[in-house]
């Protein structure tokens, strides 16, 4: 380590004022030049760090081993083989038409996700995340914040470019294999966007870590964000239907970056979108001129701003280590705004019977975040119904599966208070019910918030297809009980069982062979045992009757879904008996 010329001892080490907005405790005077400690800090800390750096260097090497080993194994060789086969004379342009309709509403409504899921990051992360140690010891020092904090943005933008890395040359293969495209100019105008939109959108995210006010907006417009990403992959899909609305698609190739890296990735082919090479300009500017202001804005977050995102991301990152989810998802949500609770009141019930339902609705209401994460999962749920309608074979079942899926995360949303409730059985002491007895009351809310929208879905899909649509769209509310009754049993397994991750499956022995341990796949079908029963039963039943149409297969399907419903409330009140008479802690992800 090279010497430095001491410092006076006698020089005052009061804290800077341009690290961050002044400690109600700090009231020192301004620090100058010579009290600035940051170059001879910063150089101790890469020595002493120095085994404990090339430690996690190998860590981030080996990781990124898997990770690219993953991707050629899965992606790259079967891309390779795909295209010594087209030289073979196997032809994919069939699906070129399609793609190319696609396209345009496809890739701007993955731009707007990737802007939404990095900006709602800022709400509580940011692009800017030092560790623990970095925010309360180091910057409380008289050292300048900006070498501090500058590579922990461009680490935050390199995590965010690598999807679309990958995005780009899947986009590449893509569109050689089934558009006929040269390689090197797809590549290259499929980075544009796929390099350019996660990188502006890392620096929209650092503006929302550095303001309240950008923050608020976030926070305001993320339903209205939602609902438009789902509207473009509903045009997306009736754009590969042979349904394209021009117009529509015009407005949103330039309605931003999300919209210029459409054009171009367009730009290759011969569905090219005059004005190209001005969106990629745009691109070009946008990034560069966004990445510039970011660099000089990234060490000007106040020093309090950064401790509580701080420990906010370290007890995330904890809580994901030991598989507690729901731990997790409350932090996030409780450091993003999302918890926040809206001042309503419901007129007290007459009867006792009623007393559960009226908390939990009057709990729903305060939460209207929640509500909105339902209906917005829901909206894909007879969207995917209606094509398994017309669907045969394999993929009638891959679209009931997924229907079913987002009805479950939809009715799941409602059942917040039973999980409540499970996270520690104690506070269930203000109940006259059993413990088991008040966990099925807490259905009742979320059956009856289920069924209304799904009746409603139902009239329309009979008023807006004539008579086409037949009995089969009574299948949706008749999957709401058993959704709701495979959320209780999810809501009611108790403590997580972490264990399970690192023993074998009975009878397997060690449990370990060609294909390692079997720990996680047992976690897995523990953890996610009450939907994985209701889907799988309910998928075979509901494709049939899709795809038939009958009332007699609609109501076999539907009696069958009710009998369901009913052995899950079963399997759910047995598991709440048993944390009623396990011990009183615990947290139900």
């Amino acid at each position: 380590m090279s010497t430095t010329t001491p410092k006076p001892e006698s020089t005052a080490l009061p804290e800077p004022e341009s690290a961050t907005a002044p400690e109600p405790e700090s009231a020192a005077e301004p620090w100058s030049a010579d009290d600035d400690w940051t170059d001879e800090t910063l150089a101790l800390l890469r020595a002493l760090r120095a085994p404990h750096r090339r430690n996690r260097a190998k860590s981030v090497a080996f990781a990124l081993y898997c990770v690219v080993l993953g991707l050629v194994v899965w992606g790259g060789v079967p891309s390779l083989g795909l295209f010594l086969q087209a030289s073979m004379g196997a032809d994919y342009t069939g699906h070129g038409a399609d793609l190319l309709a696609a396209m345009p509403a496809g890739i701007t409504a993955v731009g707007l996700t990737t802007f939404l899921l990095l900006l709602r990051d800022g709400l509580w992360r940011g692009p800017v995340v030092p560790p623990r140690a970095a925010t309360d010891w180091l910057l409380a020092h008289p050292v300048r914040p900006r070498p501090v904090l500058r590579p922990w943005f461009w680490l935050s933008c390199a995590v965010a470019a690598f999807p679309g890395l990958v995005a780009a040359v899947a986009g590449m293969v893509a569109l050689g294999l089934t558009v006929r495209t040269g390689l090197p100019a797809a590549l290259g105008w499929c980075l544009l966007g796929g390099i350019g939109v996660p990188l502006l959108a890392t620096c929209a995210a650092l503006v929302v870590e550095r303001s309240d006010g950008a923050a608020r907006w976030v926070r305001r417009l993320t339903p209205f964000l939602t609902l438009l990403i789902l509207a473009l992959a509903a045009q997306t899909v009736l754009a590969v239907t042979g349904h394209p609305v021009g117009w529509l698609e015009r407005i949103e190739l330039w309605s931003g970056p999300w919209g210029w890296a459409a054009v171009a990735a367009l730009a290759p082919t011969p569905a090219a979108v005059p004005g190209g090479w001005i969106a990629a300009g745009l691109l070009l500017l946008s990034t560069t001129a966004a990445l510039v202001a970011a660099d000089r804005a990234a060490g000007t977050v106040p020093l309090a701003r950064l401790r509580e995102r701080a420990r906010t991301a370290a007890g995330v990152l904890a809580a994901l280590r030991t598989v507690e989810l729901r731990s997790a998802r409350l932090a996030v949500n409780s450091a993003n705004g999302s918890a926040r609770q809206r001042r309503l009141r419901l007129p007290a019930p007459r009867r006792a019977w009623l007393v559960v339902p009226w908390r939990d609705a009057l709990a729903l209401l305060r939460s209207p975040a929640r509500l909105g994460r339902a209906v917005v999962l829901a909206v894909p749920a007879p969207l995917c119904a209606v094509l398994a309608h017309g669907a045969r074979g394999g993929l009638s079942w891959l679209a009931t599966t997924v229907a079913l899926v987002f009805g479950y995360l939809a009715v799941a949303q409602l059942l917040e208070p039973a999980r409540i409730e499970t996270d520690d059985v104690r506070r269930a002491s203000w109940s006259p019910y059993p413990f088991a007895g008040l966990m099925l009351r807490h259905a009742v809310v979320p059956v009856l918030a289920g069924l209304l929208p799904a009746l409603a879905c139902a009239g329309s899909l009979l008023a807006l297809g004539g008579g086409s649509a037949g009995a089969a769209v009574w299948l949706l509310p008749a999957a709401v009980p058993a959704l709701v009754a495979a959320g209780l049993v999810n809501a009611c397994r108790g403590p997580v069982r972490t264990d399970l991750m690192y023993s074998p499956a009975r009878g397997a022995g060690t449990g370990a062979g060609a294909g390692g341990s079997t720990g996680p796949l047992v976690f897995a079908a523990w953890y996610a045992a009450g939907p994985a029963v209701g889907v799988a039963v309910l998928t075979p039943l509901y494709s049939a009757a899709l795809r038939a149409g009958s009332a007699p297969a609609v109501a076999k399907a539907s009696a069958l879904a009710v009998v369901l419903a009913v052995l899950l409330l079963v399997w759910a009140r047995n598991r709440a008996v048993r944390m009623s008479t396990a011990r009183p802690g615990g947290s139900a992800s």
